[in-house]
């Protein structure tokens, strides 16, 4: 499926979940206009109306700055402005274990706070739309409760949350799972553990990474299966190194090398984000799920944004 195709199948592509695209990492505080220009241009190519450009765990006056640097950007280019329609904030309040953290420095996470967070959605200009958390954070509860009064949308991710964690974050208005099978430590209990409590819960609505690596296709099959219909999303969590040639790329203060194999890696070997594109997202969602193109479609654009609330560009 190509840009256009992609597009012309019922509306541009809606991704809530991009670090950085075409070589160009969002995190870096080198970020330029043009660099964030022509990145979103790239992504338009490929078939994307709309974006949450996410930034992961970092200190807060460095998330706070990069917000400010985005948000200066935005208002001078219609284009940006049209296209990055919020934010995707992915930490500091995961959970620091290995394993549990993924890619993510480990020493800026802590418990949410609310003043934090009003410092951060002050910078972003008030377009902060997703946070993902740890629930099992002392204060997580009451820290989500507040955020979906204000209108912003909580996700589980990068957590070892007990099943009372998660109650007490459904109750308080929390309704996603980040990259549902990813971001857990590689040895897990055979049958209580963090993704096994996740994915029984009919209430939240699973995120998923259809690049065949973050989720086997048996495994991504599986998932689908276990939960109700419209509570599936896909996103391509994608970082610099999409869209671009293999080699060396950044997420953040992060190094991530990228080979012939065009998997993400980081310096230990794990995976650091992705480097799939939206539409072939598309595709392999539809290959891997045995779904009608379209219907794949509309799982990455209308269903997408109507999770959120969110009004795609004509």
């Amino acid at each position: 499926m190509n840009a256009k195709n992609s597009t012309d199948a019922g509306g541009g592509i809606f991704d809530f979940q991009v670090n950085g695209f075409a070589g160009v990492d969002y995190q870096r505080h080198e970020l330029t206009a043009a660099q964030l220009r022509a990145s979103i241009d790239a992504l338009r190519a490929h078939g994307v109306a709309a974006i949450f450009l996410t930034l992961i765990t970092d200190t807060i006056d460095r998330l706070a700055a990069q917000f400010t640097r985005i948000e200066r950007y935005r208002a001078a280019d219609p284009v940006l402005a049209q296209t990055i329609i919020g934010y995707h904030l992915e930490g500091p309040w995961l959970n620091p274990e290995s394993g549990y953290r993924g890619a993510h420095p480990a020493a800026p996470m802590g418990a949410p706070s609310l003043a934090d967070f009003a410092r951060l959605q002050a910078a972003a200009s008030g377009n902060i739309r997703l946070v993902t958390l740890a629930p099992e954070w002392p204060g997580s509860a009451a820290f989500i409760a507040e955020l979906t009064r204000q209108g912003v949308h909580t996700s589980i991710g990068h957590s070892n949350a007990s099943a009372n964690d998660i109650d007490a974050a459904i109750q308080s208005g929390t309704r996603f799972c980040t990259h549902l099978g990813n971001g857990v430590a590689l040895i897990q209990p055979r049958h209580d553990n963090i993704i096994q409590r996740l994915l029984s819960r009919d209430e939240l609505t699973a995120c998923f990474i259809p690049d065949g690596m973050h989720l086997p296709p048996f495994v991504l099959k599986n998932f689908v299966r276990a939960k109700p219909a419209g509570k599936i999303l896909f996103t391509t969590d994608c970082m610099a190194a999409a869209g671009a040639p293999p080699g060396r790329h950044t997420l953040g203060s992060l190094e991530v090398d990228v080979g012939a194999d065009n998997i993400a890696r980081e310096p230990g070997g794990g995976f650091a984000g992705s480097t799939l594109t939206p539409d072939h997202g598309v595709e392999l969602t539809a290959r891997y799920l045995n779904l009608a193109p379209d219907v794949a479609h509309e799982l990455w654009s209308a269903k997408a944004a109507a999770a959120f609330g969110i009004k795609l560009p004509a």
